[in-house]
């Protein structure tokens, strides 16, 4: 029987994908445990984004991870996805619950637990915290603390995420601090050596960093 660790490693896919996306998708997929990938495409056409959710969903739910949308509860139902992510802007959150149906949702809450707390009152499945580092793919509101992830994790069952600058040499505080996912993105598409290594060395940091 396969032991699930306590914190796991949630992809969110680049601001621009390569043509050679799906392989480099397959690649980090298949280096290690990850629990779930994030489709995340700003300023899409629909058709484009629906093309790329048929394109990419098959290869990461026939390896048993979730395939979640960013911003379009609507589109995730529709294609067959696992689950939608939204932001505190995007659409209220009672409305993409009801949309969703039994899928995942997950919500954007910033440095929060105000905000969280009221996610998991609407539905929420999941709730993330950040950045708690500087990224650049995208300028958060604010920045997050440590101490927010934590009071969450001590106080609720719902399972938190910690997004936002993430990297090897940076998540160890995040992973004691309770966060049951790290959600990455240039540490794994930007990784020198390639998608495949930059996932093996987070998993790796991420169970050197785990309570014995």
């Amino acid at each position: 029987m396969t032991t699930i660790p306590d914190c796991r490693l949630y992809l969110i896919t680049p601001p621009q994908l390569p043509e050679n996306f799906a392989d480099q998708l397959k690649a980090a997929l298949d280096s290690g445990d990850i629990a779930a990938v994030q489709l995340r495409l700003k300023d899409t056409p629909d058709l484009t984004l629906q093309k790329t959710i048929e394109r990419l969903r098959p290869i990461v739910q026939s390896r048993d991870v979730a395939f979640l949308l960013n911003d379009r509860p609507d589109l995730a139902v529709k294609h067959g996805c696992d689950g939608a992510h939204v932001g505190q802007t995007d659409m209220p959150i009672p409305q993409a619950r009801k949309i969703l149906g039994g899928l995942t949702l997950g919500v954007t809450c910033h440095n929060s637990l105000h905000l969280a707390m009221e996610a998991g009152e609407a539905g929420a499945d999941y709730v993330a915290f950040g950045a708690f580092f500087p990224t650049a793919t995208k300028a958060p509101p604010e920045m997050a603390d440590i101490a927010t992830l934590k009071s969450w994790a001590e106080i609720m069952e719902i399972p938190c995420v910690a997004i936002g600058g993430i990297t090897a040499a940076n998540c160890a505080p995040l992973v004691q601090a309770g966060a049951e996912f790290l959600a990455v993105v240039g540490a794994v598409w930007n990784h020198p050596e390639g998608p495949a290594a930059g996932v093996r060395a987070l998993l790796k940091a991420i169970a050197a960093a785990a309570p014995a």
